[in-house]
């Protein structure tokens, strides 16, 4: 579903990604570890587009999508969360995911005078998906509450909500972890399977808390230093010794 081939890219003198190439299988849920500064956040903002490689591509479906913008990005199937939800706060948690739904008849000026009966109808379809994801999610009862007013953990749900209100092909998840008491940290770790398992989502993930890349990611790849250093299932990755050397900052025998 996603080739990375020979990302680079470069910040003054300063290299963040080196020549990255990986493959996302359709129906995965693949992890990307690394210590901070790894070039982590930076792979994922070219891979989502809100920044463009300086040197190798990225391909989505077949398609070379390395200089499209992030809104077109999203169009064929690519959505992104954040590590700090991006959630409009002053609108309630049910308007956050009916927002989130494109194709929307309500979004053209004229639609509401000339076709309005239509857009009554899409709107009440668009509501009715929003209130069966909240339900997925366990989220029913705060579906009038302002989305500001979640706790971290919610936020997160309501994001991975956002992204069940769109085609989603591909979901990168930045950090689902971050910030969430352990939980709520169950309950987003059995939406993700769900959603992977049952509904066919492939997901990539950015997480630096381990017990939560074992029990969602095949497979993981480690980054150091803006370079991949090994693929595979999460023992293996765990266990290498360039992994280590990377995290402990120390030569391993």
């Amino acid at each position: 579903m996603l080739v990375l081939t020979g990302l680079t890219k470069d910040f003054g003198g300063f290299r963040a990604v080196d020549h990255c190439s990986f493959d996302v299988a359709e129906g995965s849920v693949t992890g990307l570890i690394g210590p901070n500064g790894a070039g982590k956040t930076t792979l994922f903002n070219l891979i989502a587009g809100a920044l463009w490689p300086d040197a190798g591509r990225v391909e989505f479906l077949g398609e070379d999508i390395s200089r499209l913008p992030p809104h077109k990005r999203f169009a064929r199937g690519m959505v992104r969360t954040f590590q700090i939800p991006h959630e409009f706060f002053r609108l309630t948690v049910l308007e956050n995911l009916m927002v989130a739904c494109d194709q929307q008849d309500g979004e053209h000026l004229w639609a509401n005078w000339l076709t309005a009966a239509r857009v009554q109808r899409r709107e009440a379809e668009v509501r009715a998906r929003a209130e069966d994801t909240l339900a997925f999610l366990g989220l029913s009862h705060l579906a009038q509450e302002r989305a500001g007013n979640l706790s971290g953990g919610q936020k997160k749900l309501l994001e991975l909500g956002r992204t069940m209100m769109t085609e989603a092909k591909l979901v990168l998840l930045d950090e689902p972890a971050a910030g969430v008491n352990r939980t709520l940290l169950r309950e987003v770790e059995e939406k993700i399977q769900n959603l992977n398992q049952e509904r066919g989502f492939t997901f990539l993930l950015v997480e630096h808390d381990m017990a939560f890349v074992e029990k969602l990611c095949d497979p993981v790849i480690c980054m150091a230093e803006g370079r991949v250093l090994i693929e595979g299932d999460f023992e293996t990755v765990r266990r290498d010794h360039q992994v280590l050397e990377a995290y402990l900052g120390e030569r391993t025998a």
